[in-house]
């Protein structure tokens, strides 16, 4: 049976009721494309009438579920705890207990260090918000206000912009970076006291990865560190959290956090058991929608060797890592594809930990000098062996990019790579979907960029996923002043005459 499609952002009942009548009447009408899906999801019950419940069991499949009943139950659990982030850049003036939460709080949907700077200037012109309410209390680590306003039942209940619960607010809070980290952990305390949930969290438009308490005290994400900043508190209030009985297996937080190198999270979270149990209440809720967590710990695994973090290697594997491949790398060993990549201390970690030292091919061989720098090697390969490297890996150009590895980009071109082959920055290179310069531009790296430049690349080329230019790509990760200079190499590119 085909591989099944997760549900899309912000599932909805009645679409999916909708799509199940639409299949019903194309299969009935005799559509092919209707038929093939029945073929492909319902094999059984291929070559007959395709009646309602019949196409509602091809789409509970199709998303993965045994039938229509249990797909249904499972939406409308995410529908219980969707979050959406209120929009808007800055206060809506209703009520300035809910403007200063909204602008306060992270909501991993635009965030801006702006934002919390309007909701400390917001606090500061209102000191009463900070006693207003629980929610307020809890997010300003207000003990005094904390301890009148909180009680068995408060201590849960959902409010302010993003119907959270109390705990949620602290742990999101970002308005004030020399809040007291004694006060947050006092009121974090006497919410835990009162019994509030350690594991409450959310789901961002209903997809399923829960953000959770841990999610927000922890912080980051793709909008990098200073745009989704850690908790001034994130150590001790984690520590607190998960003696509390927060699961460690959270996967949003490794997600999160997995774009830094630095690695105190991991510590924190095995020292608390992660990798261990059942995935908790959250998978429970979620099923076979959430990762297990050993294959959350494998997909940690597979992005730190495909991005050359060592020390996480050691990490993982010393914590008991399986030593195989997850999400991306499928059935080839990690260390495999350590080695193919240039990573020879990856390869002896991850060997000193029971893999097998691979044997490369002649074409990896090849493929890993020119990603680990060794330009004698590229210089005296034999043209043929150049021209399998080229076919075979020409989307590593942009693994290398999203790494930062300019010597190794410099090679790869050297090779015969051609600037502007498309792979995919955190998938080894699979995947057409950008171009080196995308990805030099998110890093901000103007060096890398301009090499990349100089060596042809196209700046007007747009991206499979988000339709964007580098110079896009460069303005969305906050690095204004590389976006204007690719902007202007944009403009200089269309204007050039494509004769010269």
């Amino acid at each position: 049976m085909a591989t099944p499609v997760p549900l899309p952002q912000d599932p909805d009942l009645g679409q999916l009721r909708r799509r199940a009548r639409e299949l019903s009447r194309a299969g009935r009408a005799g559509d092919a494309r209707a038929l093939d899906l029945v073929g492909r999801w319902a094999p059984d019950r291929a070559g007959g009438d395709v009646p309602l419940n019949l196409a509602q069991l091809v789409l509970a499949r199709m998303h993965g579920f045994d039938g229509w009943p249990p797909l249904v139950r499972h939406v409308e659990t995410v529908l219980r705890w969707t979050w959406v982030p209120p929009t808007g850049t800055g206060p809506a003036g209703a009520d300035p207990v809910d403007d200063f939460l909204s602008l306060a709080c992270l909501r991993y949907d635009g965030d801006d260090p702006a934002r919390a700077r309007q909701a400390a200037a917001l606090l500061a012109a209102h000191p009463g918000i900070a006693a207003a309410s629980v929610h307020a209390a809890a997010a300003t680590a207000d003990v005094e206000a904390l301890r009148r306003l909180a009680g068995p039942g408060t201590v849960d209940v959902e409010g302010g912009p993003n119907r959270w619960p109390p705990l949620m607010y602290l742990a999101y809070a970002r308005h004030d970076p020399g809040i007291d980290v004694a006060a947050v952990v006092e009121a974090a305390t006497i919410l835990l006291d009162l019994g509030a949930d350690p594991d409450a969290g959310r789901l961002w438009h209903g997809l399923p990865s829960p953000f959770t308490v841990l999610t927000g005290v922890f912080g980051e994400g793709e909008g990098g560190p200073v745009a989704q900043p850690r908790h001034p508190a994130e150590q001790p209030l984690a520590r607190l959290l998960l003696e509390r009985g927060a699961d460690p297996n959270d996967a949003q937080t490794l997600y999160n956090r997995m774009f830094g190198a630095d690695d105190s999270h991991l510590d924190l979270l095995f020292a608390h058991g992660l990798g261990t149990g059942d995935g908790g209440v959250w998978r429970a809720r979620l099923g076979h929608t959430l990762p297990t967590p050993a294959r959350m710990l494998a997909d940690q695994l597979d992005r730190a060797v495909l991005h050359g973090m060592t020390a996480r290697v050691e990490l993982l594997a010393r914590n008991g890592v399986a030593i195989r491949g997850g999400r991306w790398l499928a059935d080839t060993p990690v260390v495999g594809t350590a080695a193919r990549l240039g990573y020879p201390d990856i390869v002896d970690v991850l060997v000193a930990h029971g893999a097998q030292r691979p044997e490369l091919t002649p074409v990896d061989a090849l493929l890993a000098a020119a990603l680990s720098g060794d330009a004698a090697a590229v210089a005296a390969a034999p043209g043929d062996l150049r021209a399998r490297v080229v076919a075979e890996h020409a989307g590593v150009i942009v693994v290398a990019a999203a790494d930062g590895r300019a010597r190794a980009v410099e090679l790869l071109l050297d090779l015969g790579v051609p600037v502007d082959s498309r792979g995919r920055g955190d998938a080894a290179g699979h995947q057409p979907w950008n171009t080196a310069l995308h990805e030099a531009a998110f890093r901000g790296d103007a060096a890398l960029a301009a090499l990349l430049l100089d060596r042809g690349a196209d700046p007007t080329l747009r991206d499979a996923r988000f339709d964007a230019t580098p110079a896009g790509w460069a303005a969305h990760a906050g690095h204004t002043r590389l976006a204007e200079t690719l902007s202007g190499h944009e403009s200089r590119w269309e204007a050039r005459d494509p004769a010269t």
